[in-house]
């Protein structure tokens, strides 16, 4: 198993789901955010999830283009994520995931950002906006490199398209609990357990829900079904508020909803 599987299984046996935490890189500035980002770790997070800013963040709800935003204008350059992953790494074993969109991959070279991940102790690529069938030059790099590659199911996905999804991901599948961009949403789309019911159905192994879960409710929730829930937008709030301290409380009471009972699901 690849260390993203490594650190689910190890919330599954300790009869949790497990936690992932999403924070943009180099914000409010690349220092703060290496140290935010160490705080995730070490106050509940079982996968990190770090997401270099763009320019053009379609996916992202208010708070976090806010924050990606800030870190452009501050003077954000692709070397600084290489640089932030090494600082974590060297910091905590929790599995470092880059959440990225595909253009930035594309203008750096495709082996060329998946050796300077490897080269950094990144653990792979969440990937929102390419499919999988347009993905094989990164699928090519990522099975050369061992780096896991995380492609996205949303509610509306053929059985055709999950199917691929399926067999194409790796460490897990990002399961979109309704369509849209990111945010913290009152009431979790019904869509998202329907939809990891079709993702098992299909072979999938490990599934983890995204967008829209903002409280250690809704985490609990989502524990139920899945193998572990995405948290950005609130992460992202706390960390802009309240800084580091506020970040490192609003992860530990976020951390408590995965211990929620859960099912038995063949892993």
């Amino acid at each position: 198993m690849s260390r993203v599987e490594q650190a689910i299984q190890r919330a599954q046996d300790a009869g949790r789901s497990a936690f992932v935490g999403y924070l943009p890189v180099g914000f409010p500035d690349l220092e703060t955010s290496i140290q935010a980002a160490i705080a995730l770790a070490e106050n509940g997070v079982d996968i990190i999830e770090l997401g270099p800013p763009y320019s053009d963040p379609v996916m992202d709800g208010a708070i976090i283009q806010e924050a990606t935003t800030t870190a452009l204008a501050a003077g954000f350059r692709m070397a600084d994520l290489f640089t932030a992953i090494r600082a974590i790494t060297e910091a905590t074993d929790v599995p470092v995931l880059v959440m990225t969109y595909w253009n930035p991959v594309m203008q750096y070279g495709v082996d060329r950002y998946a050796d300077d991940l490897l080269a950094a102790g990144g653990a792979g690529l969440i990937t929102p906006d390419i499919t999988p069938d347009a993905a094989g030059e990164w699928i090519a790099a990522s099975e050369r490199t061992g780096l896991d590659r995380v492609f996205l199911a949303a509610p509306t996905s053929s059985d055709e398209r999950l199917d691929l999804v399926v067999k194409s991901s790796t460490g897990f599948v990002y399961t979109v609990s309704t369509m849209g961009i990111t945010g913290e949403r009152a009431e979790l789309d019904r869509a998202a357990r329907t939809l990891v019911g079709r993702l098992r159905a299909h072979g999938a192994h490990r599934a983890c829900v995204g967008i829209g879960i903002s409280t250690a409710e809704q985490i609990a929730g989502v524990s139920e079904y899945a193998d572990g829930a995405i948290v950005g937008t609130a992460l992202v709030r706390a960390l802009r508020d309240g800084g580091v301290p506020a970040l490192g409380e609003v992860t530990r009471n976020l951390a408590a909803g995965t211990a929620s009972a859960r099912p038995d699901t063949e892993n």
